[in-house]
């Protein structure tokens, strides 16, 4: 791995310890951290009032408000619900949840240090 991909690791690994103490500071439960399939991986997996919320954690410190909508591109959202649709398959005692996908991005420039989007998609 080169050093640059290791510390490209590093920061996203840094952005979702970050992510996860907001969501558990604003009352949200971790259920799971980077849950893979072949397909995809969703950065984090919470629960808040019977509602399972699947995370995508964003840290852009030279971004601006404007390139929010690029973050997460019509492939990327197609991937996560596929991939949290195998999660459901795999977790049967979340079926009968509510089910949120949300953004959280980190250090953009104009936002707050942790900007939660609820329901920044749907299938």
């Amino acid at each position: 791995m080169t050093e640059a991909s290791n510390s490209t690791k590093e920061r996203g690994k840094q952005g979702e310890d970050r992510a996860c103490e907001y969501l558990i500071k604003e009352g949200y439960k971790i259920i799971e951290r980077n849950w893979r399939t072949k397909g995809g991986e969703i950065d984090i997996i919470a629960m808040k009032n019977e509602v399972l919320v699947f995370v995508e954690v964003k840290t852009f410190p030279n971004a601006t408000s404007d390139m929010l909508s690029s973050v997460l591109g019509i492939q990327k959202q197609k991937r996560i619900v596929k991939t949290a649709k195998h999660f459901l398959l795999k977790h049967r005692q979340y079926s009968n949840s509510y089910i949120r996908f949300d953004a959280i991005v980190l250090d953009m420039q104009g936002l707050p240090p942790a900007y939660h989007i609820e329901n920044a998609f749907t299938e």
